[in-house]
């Protein structure tokens, strides 16, 4: 072995100079260094395998390095350089591991001899490690041989256990015992001729006494050796095959079978027979075609039934969704249900499937949802609960049922009560002026007060046109009517409506701009009805902007194209998508007891009427905008 790696540390420049020399014409790479921490260093770059160091040195002695080499690499071996008078350091040197010391002025042969003694111990100490090492891996080795001859050895018993099993099978097999009559399978013992050698009883009821038979003449898709069955590809491979068959009955008739075949080995222990195991699948299959069949038809009632049907998790994702909410509502499974029928970011705060899964109890109540295409529909929606086997709801059933049609023949006469109550108080009200008038014109009359008698004209007059237009309202509310339409100034119509409105605002502290130029062209509306519906979209602004320190709400118009298109907006309290889906339903508000959810629905139905159409742009916070377009006038 070479061990020329040097390290040598000394203060005195000479020392380094010539000893180095010397040491690198004995074949050693050299490294030097001034003191102890110098040299501390090297080492941890250097990896000498000797160090010579000076004892007394400057900043740390060679003791304090003697002691920090060792620490790092107990096997490197350092030799101590010291003066005559030094003895006892070098002997204190000696008790922390140093393997020799040789003194100064340092003698050629002394220095040789101690880098031999150093060699012949590193070359000793890398010995022995080897020997070790060497050593525990032959113990490992032997040790796992002894185990594996452990596993073979009990292996062998274990299928000397089973060949002496499966033979005594066969024996009983062949004689007919009664072990293999009681199964519940189709037992036989096949030979390497491929020849069935026996079989239990209740192989010979189904397949009949098929004793010297080939092996393959039982199957029904098998008629030669060249199409290998389970018990020849057992012979081929020496072991147990397990794969699905067809046998053919004693009449004929073609019986699915699972087949497990084991090898039998004889003395010699090659395989001398084959124990063929066969469990007939008939009923398992008839019971899986009854139960897909069963699956099928209730799939076929899952998505053709006349309503929206989910079912949902306790964290309310839908589990499965029939064809129908497919369609109207896109690809669900997976997805919360309040995203696909709410659009909502959360559930809903009376979520009636989250209360089923809770308690168990089924439930119902009315909702309106917006479908892909926009359609907003009427439901009225049930719950069930769905249990596992023991008893526990793991999940709930969700039905929708569309009553959009029975809701608006109900919406329309509750409207026409409706409307009818809330104006009973202003009939009552027109009434004590009319009669308050008449009581003035005969008063007027009878003392011959002209001026009386025409004030008492004018409030009639002004009555009379109040009941006119109430009764054509119940009318408009009660059954549709044709449209009273009139040919009017764009700009003019819309600033008297402003105007009307501005009052409220005003009232309200509310700021209230408009923008209406002079060039919108002509419409051709049903003056009040439109008015009516345009006040009723820069009111519900007022509501939406009053109590803000800067609330506003605008009025603008601009022409596009053939048509006009008006704009109503504010700095409100904004909408989600869920209100923005349902404000024109009816009876929808979201002011609280202070709405009654009519006037959008009217105004809706007056605009669409008209041949306009409403878009909404809404966010929470964010106020909102409702951009009217009407045709122009025609002709």
């Amino acid at each position: 072995m070479d061990f020329k790696k040097l390290m040598l540390v000394d203060d005195e420049e000479g020392v380094r100079r010539f000893l180095g020399l010397s040491l690198m014409d004995l074949g050693y790479e050299v490294r030097t260094a001034e003191n102890g921490r110098d040299g501390l260093a090297l080492f941890d770059e250097f990896h000498p395998d000797i160090v010579f160091t000076d004892i007394k040195m400057p900043v740390m002695d060679g003791i304090e390095l003697l002691k920090g080499i060792k620490a790092q690499s107990p096997d490197t071996e350092v030799i101590m350089i010291t003066g005559h008078g030094d003895m006892d350091l070098a002997i204190e040197s000696l008790k922390h591991d140093a393997s020799d010391f040789i003194t100064k002025p340092i003698n050629h042969d002394v220095l040789e001899f101690a880098l031999e003694r150093a060699r012949e111990r590193v070359s000793m100490r890398r010995q022995l490690r080897e020997y070790t090492e060497n050593l525990e891996k032959l113990v490992d080795e032997k040790t796992r041989r002894i185990v594996e001859l452990e596993r073979q050895n009990a292996a062998c018993q274990v299928v000397k256990g089973l060949s002496d099993a499966l033979s005594d099978a066969a024996r009983s097999v062949e004689a007919g015992g009664e072990l293999f009559n009681e199964l519940p399978c189709l037992v036989s013992i096949h030979n390497r001729y491929l020849e069935i050698v026996a079989h239990n009883t209740l192989f010979e009821e189904r397949l009949g006494n098929r004793v010297g038979d080939n092996s393959f003449d039982i199957y029904s898709d098998r008629t030669s050796p060249g199409n290998a069955c389970p018990v020849q590809k057992t012979f081929q491979t020496g072991k147990g095959q397990r794969s699905k068959e067809t046998f053919l009955s004693r009449d004929g008739e073609e019986i699915p079978v699972t087949v497990y075949t084991a090898p039998i080995p004889g003395k010699d222990g090659e395989i001398e027979l084959v124990l063929d195991i066969s469990v007939d699948m008939t009923e398992l299959k008839r019971l899986k075609d009854e139960l897909l069949t069963t699956q099928y038809k209730y799939q076929r009632l899952f998505d053709e039934a006349p309503c929206y049907i989910t079912v949902q998790n306790p964290d309310l994702s839908i589990a499965e969704a029939n064809r129908r909410f497919v369609e109207d509502f896109g690809e669900a499974a997976g997805r919360p249900c309040y995203t696909c029928y709410k659009h909502r970011d959360e559930p809903c705060e009376d979520c009636l499937v989250k209360k089923t899964i809770g308690d168990g109890q089924s439930r119902q109540r009315e909702t309106v949802v917006t479908t892909l295409s926009g359609e907003q529909k009427n439901m009225l929606v049930q719950s069930a609960p769905i249990h596992d086997a023991s008893g526990a709801v793991v999940q709930a059933m969700e039905m929708s049922t569309d009553i959009t049609e029975i809701r608006r023949l109900q919406d329309h006469l509750t409207s026409l009560g409706i409307m009818l109550g809330s104006m009973s108080h202003g009939v009552k009200g027109m009434l004590t002026s009319l009669d308050g008038g008449i009581y003035r014109l005969e008063s007027g009359l009878r003392k011959g007060d002209r001026e009386r008698v025409d004030a008492a004209t004018r409030t009639l007059k002004a009555m009379i046109g109040r009941v006119k237009k109430m009764v054509l309202d119940i009318l408009y509310y009660a059954k549709s009517r044709e449209l009273e339409t009139e040919r009017v100034d764009a700009a003019g119509f819309l600033r008297d409506t402003a105007a009307i409105a501005g009052a409220k605002a005003e009232a309200a502290g509310v700021a209230f701009h408009t923008d209406l130029p002079d060039d919108l062209g002509e419409l051709d509306v049903d003056t009040a009805a439109m008015s009516a519906a345009l006040i009723n979209f820069l009111e519900n602004g007022v509501d939406a902007s009053e109590g803000r320190q800067d609330g506003r709400v605008g009025f603008a118009a601009r022409r596009e194209g053939t048509g006009v298109v008006v704009t109503v907006s504010d700095n409100g309290m904004g909408m989600d998508r869920e209100t923005r889906e349902k404000i024109f339903t009816l009876f929808f508000s979201s002011k609280g007891k202070k709405g009654t959810g009519i006037g959008l629905f009217i105004s809706n139905q007056t605009i669409e009427r008209h041949g306009g159409s409403i878009s909404v742009d809404s966010a929470p916070d964010k106020g909102s905008t409702f951009a009217i377009t009407l045709p122009g006038a025609s002709g």
